[in-house]
C-alpha cells in the first residue's frame, strides 16, 4: 500500500531546488560545491535500505544521515554518519538498518556547515502476505536523444513501490556519435565531449547525466534496483572485451572495465554484489543477475560466419549447428547459473508466488520476417542494408537476428528454462536493451515436439534511444509489428516505434505488465500517447490481453 503524498510538497521540502541544474558544461560540474547531485536510494530489504548522495568539498566530509517516518523529520527512526570521500568522487553511501518492513520513509543528509540535502522518499520491502506490489522498469536512456519524460511520468505515480533499471543508464559515445549532431536535441549536453575511457571521463559522464532533473526526481521519489548493461562500459561488452573498445588506442580492456565498474558503484545506489536477490514477502522473489560481463562469452557475428563463403546457405547451416548451438556458451557463467537455479528452487519451496528475473537483455526469440528485405530504403547506410539481408537469410536457416541477446546463447537459455520448469516456477522475465517493446511467451520445444512453457517476458522499450523506426522510417510501425509477430509465434505483442517505460503490477493471482508510450521526447512533456497491457495468470505461463 502506498502512502498518500503530494509530490510537489516533497520538492518544496527540499533545500536545493532545480535552478542549478540548468547550468551546462563541464566547468559547472567541476565547480560544484556542496550537495551537487541530489540523493538516491536502492538495494531495499525488509528492514534496510541503501542511501546515496554527493557532497563536494576540499576534503573528505562527514555527513549525518537522518531517516524519518514523516516528511517534517519529527520522528527520526534511523540513520548514521557517512563520509563523502574524495577518492570516491565525493559520493557517499550508507545502508540504514533497523527499519520496519513495507514502510515508506523520508531521508536527508546534513553537512558540517549545516547545509541539508534534498529530501528523499524510500521504502522497505514487505514481509508476509502482500496483496499488491508495483514496479517501474526502465532501460536505454541516451541523454542527447531527448528528454527523460518516462522518468518524469513514473516519478509522479502513486501505485509503484520500486524502480528497476536494466541498464544503459548512460552511454559512452563522444558528442556527435549516437546521436549524430543533426539528431541530438539542442541543450541536452553531455560531458566530456569525447568517448569516455579514463576514470575522470566516466565520472564526468555520470555527473552530467545525474544533473537531469527528471532522473533526479525519479531517484528522489523511489528506491531503485539497478544493473549495468553494456553502455555503462562500452558497446557490446562481454567478459574479455567489447565491440567499442580498441586496445591499440584505448588501452587494456580489464583496466577500462574496472574503471567503469568502480565509477558505476560510486555514482549509483547499489551494493558491491554483482548479483543479488530481493524478497517481496510471500508474493515474489526478485532476482537481479548480471548478464553482461561476469561470465558472458563473446557475441557471435553472422558477418564472421559468412565471410569469404560462396555458399551462404551452407555457411549458415554450419554456423547454426556449430558455434551458435555450442553447449558451453554462457551469458552469466556457470557459477551464477547455479546461484540462479538454486534460487528458483528455494523460492518455490518456500511457497513464494512469483519468480521475477530482472536482467539486461531480451530472452524471447526473434527472427527477421522475409519482407524485411524490402524495408530498408536505398539511402540507408551500407552496413544497415548488409545486416538486414544477412538477418533475412539467417531467418530462413532458423537463426535469430540479435545475437547479443539470449538468442545468441540458445544452450544457456535452455538451461535456464529447464531450471525454471524443474522448480515449477512462475517465472516473469523483465528486460531492456533492445529499445523496443516486446511481450513474449517463453519456452522450448522438447524432444517429443511439445512446447514446454517456462514463463513470460515483459521486455521494455527505451527511455530515449531509437528503435526499429530509425532504420525503417518508410514502413508503418503496425506493419513491422505484424510481420514480426507473424514470423515469431511466441511474440504476442510488440511496438517498434515509441519510447517510454513499463510498469508491473504483481498480485497473488496474476501479474500485469503495462507498456507506457510517451507522446514524444523532443520536448519536456509527461503526456502518454497510449498504454498497452498484458497479464499472466498464476500457473498459466501465457500472456493474455489485460
Amino acid at each position: 500500500m502506498t502512502v498518500p503524498i503530494d509530490r510537489r510538497l516533497l520538492i518544496k521540502a527540499s533545500v536545493l531546488g532545480l535552478g542549478a541544474l540548468s547550468i551546462p558544461g563541464a566547468a559547472a560540474i567541476l565547480a560544484a560545491r556542496g550537495f551537487s547531485h541530489g540523493i538516491a536510494s536502492g538495494e531495499p530489504s525488509a528492514n534496510s535500505v541503501l542511501l546515496w548522495t554527493r557532497f563536494v568539498a576540499g576534503n573528505d566530509t562527514k555527513l549525518r544521515c537522518e531517516v524519518a517516518s514523516d516528511i517534517g523529520f519529527t520522528k527520526v527512526v534511523g540513520g548514521g554518519d557517512v563520509i563523502a570521500k574524495g577518492e570516491a568522487d565525493h559520493t557517499a553511501k550508507l545502508t540504514v538498518t533497523g527499519l520496519q518492513p513495507g514502510q515508506w520513509y523520508f531521508y536527508r543528509f546534513i553537512a558540517p556547515d549545516g547545509s541539508i540535502s534534498q529530501i528523499g522518499r524510500t521504502r522497505t520491502l514487505p514481509q508476509g502476505d502482500v496483496s499488491r506490489f508495483g514496479i517501474g522498469l526502465f532501460s536505454c536512456s541516451n541523454l542527447p536523444f531527448g528528454w527523460f519524460n518516462a522518468y518524469a511520468h513514473a516519478a509522479q505515480r502513486k501505485d509503484l513501490d520500486l524502480m528497476v533499471h536494466c541498464g544503459d543508464y548512460i552511454y559512452e559515445y563522444p558528442v556527435g556519435t549516437y546521436p549524430a549532431a543533426k539528431e541530438a536535441l539542442p541543450g541536452r549536453l553531455i560531458q566530456p565531449s569525447h568517448e569516455i575511457v579514463t576514470l575522470a571521463d566516466y565520472r564526468l559522464r555520470h555527473a552530467s547525466y545525474r544533473l537531469d532533473p527528471d532522473l533526479q526526481d525519479l531517484h528522489r521519489m523511489f528506491p531503485m534496483i539497478a544493473q549495468w548493461d553494456d553502455h555503462e562500459l562500452a558497446n557490446d561488452a562481454y567478459e574479455n572485451g567489447a565491440e567499442n573498445h580498441q586496445p591499440e588506442s584505448e588501452g587494456d580492456w580489464a583496466t577500462r572495465k574496472a574503471i567503469a565498474e568502480r565509477v558505476y558503484r560510486e555514482w549509483m545506489p547499489v551494493s558491491d554484489a554483482p548479483y543479488s536477490t530481493y524478497q517481496i514477502g510471500t508474493l515474489a522473489t526478485l532476482f537481479r543477475p548480471e548478464t553482461r560481463i561476469t561470465g558472458r562469452n563473446k557475441q557471435l557475428e553472422l558477418s564472421e560466419a559468412l565471410a569469404g563463403r560462396g555458399d551462404i546457405a551452407k555457411a549458415l547451416a554450419e554456423f547454426r549447428d556449430g558455434p551458435w548451438s555450442a553447449k558451453d556458451r554462457t551469458v552469466m557463467g556457470m557459477r551464477q547459473e547455479k546461484w540462479l537455479y538454486d534460487g528458483f528452487a528455494a523460492s518455490t519451496k518456500a511457497g513464494t508466488g512469483w519468480q521475477i528475473l530482472a536482467q539486461q537483455i531480451v530472452m524471447g526469440s526473434g527472427r527477421f520476417p522475409a519482407q524485411a528485405a524490402n524495408w530498408v530504403p536505398s539511402t540507408a547506410p551500407d552496413y544497415v542494408r548488409a545486416r538486414t539481408m544477412a538477418g533475412v537469410a539467417a531467418s530462413h536457416a532458423g537463426l535469430p537476428f540479435n545475437l547479443d541477446a539470449w538468442d545468441g546463447y540458445p544452450a544457456a537459455r535452455t538451461r535456464l528454462y529447464e531450471a525454471a520448469l524443474a522448480a515449477d516456477a512462475n517465472m516473469i522475465v523483465l528486460s531492456g536493451d533492445s529499445h523496443n517493446a516486446w511481450g513474449y511467451n517463453l519456452g522450448d520445444t522438447d524432444t517429443g515436439g511439445k512446447m514446454q512453457r517456462a514463463g513470460v517476458e515483459f521486455a521494455g522499450h527505451s527511455v530515449t534511444s531509437p528503435g526499429f523506426e530509425a532504420y525503417v522510417p518508410n514502413i508503418a510501425p503496425a506493419d513491422v509489428a505484424k510481420a514480426l509477430q507473424d514470423t515469431n509465434r511466441d511474440l504476442v505483442f510488440c511496438d517498434t516505434s515509441r519510447r517510454g517505460y513499463v510498469s508491473i503490477a504483481i498480485t497473488p493471482d496474476d501479474v500485469t505488465g503495462a507498456w507506457h508510450f510517451m507522446e514524444g521526447i523532443r520536448t519536456r512533456n509527461t503526456a502518454l500517447s497510449e498504454t498497452r497491457r498484458m497479464r499472466v495468470r498464476k500457473g498459466q505461463r501465457l500472456l493474455e490481453t489485460a
